[in-house]
């Protein structure tokens, strides 16, 4: 072999060995409560603080609350415990109640705890990202916390394979799901699939109902199946108005409820998300 073969092959493995991906690590998993995954990096990235708002704010789902409070106090408390999916009208707090409840879930005493010590780490997943899922709950299992994994927005499209492979995550597969982990999600669909998409299938396969079954069975495999619906006027206003004593707003009932009604006309709907959109407004406008 010449002699400039053996560096030449050193600099090819070198260039070969940075494209490869990284092998998947829990380091650094002690040190916070919220983490985003990133496959193309194999690792978790920490979220030192996480956007969310305070339980007692969101209005108009007592029922979501309840269900999602017990359910993932359970989980942290070792406890068996169900995959949930929140499904529905927009802007109505889906996300916000999945961030606030394992806000609860790991306090003790009524006190936050220290980064990393929490009772439960949650995961935000991108739905672009699903197909890594089997990597991610493999690498999960060899720790000892307890993890939520969570994807904001959960939607397929025709052709969209990844619902098969989310449906098999769920079940579990032959390993079985992983005690420690969970996983919520979130979708404006009921079934996560266009109606028009199940409504083709249905229409051009020789066994309709079994063609339907198939696109909608991923749901069935949430066992917490929570709805939220589109908001009334004494919803959106319970809301603003627990938005404006949360922040004690130097405003009137009165004048606070008329600017409210003006701006959900101006945005041409009603939810906790144009409450917030509001509030945040009428917020800055009160400091000038």
């Amino acid at each position: 072999m010449p002699t400039l073969a053996l560096p030449v092959l050193e600099r090819i493995a070198a260039a070969l060995e940075r494209l490869s991906p990284p092998m998947p690590s829990l380091a650094g998993i002690d040190h916070a409560d919220a983490f985003v995954w990133h496959p193309a990096f194999g690792r978790l990235t920490p979220v030192a603080h996480v956007a969310h708002v305070d339980l007692s704010l969101l209005q108009g789902v007592d029922y979501q609350k309840r269900q999602m409070l017990e359910n993932t106090v359970h989980f942290a408390r070792g406890l068996p415990a169900n995959n949930a999916m929140l499904w529905g009208a927009r802007g109505m707090g889906k996300s916000s109640l999945v961030k606030a409840v394992h806000a609860i879930a790991n306090q003790v005493d009524g006190r936050t705890p220290t980064p990393g010590q929490g009772r439960v780490a949650l995961i935000e997943i991108q739905r672009d990202d699903l197909s890594t899922l089997p990597e991610l709950l493999a690498l999960l299992r060899t720790s000892d916390r307890r993890f939520i994994v969570f994807c904001d927005d959960l939607s397929f499209e025709r052709e969209d394979a990844d619902y098969k492979a989310l449906k098999s995550v769920l079940d579990g597969g032959i390993s079985g799901r992983p005690e420690n982990v969970l996983f919520y999600a979130t979708s404006n669909r009921r079934h996560l699939m266009p109606r028009e998409m199940i409504e083709n299938e249905s229409s051009t396969a020789i066994n309709s109902s079994e063609a339907t079954e198939e696109k909608v069975s991923l749901s069935d495999r949430f066992g917490l199946w929570i709805g939220f619906h589109n908001c009334a006027q004494a919803t959106f206003l319970a809301m603003v108005r627990a938005y404006a004593r949360e922040r004690n707003l130097p405003i009137s009932d009165e004048n606070l409820v008329r600017q409210a009604n003006a701006w959900s006309v101006g945005r041409g709907g009603r939810s906790g998300r144009v409450a917030w959109q509001f509030i945040e407004h009428l917020t800055a406008e009160l400091s000038v």
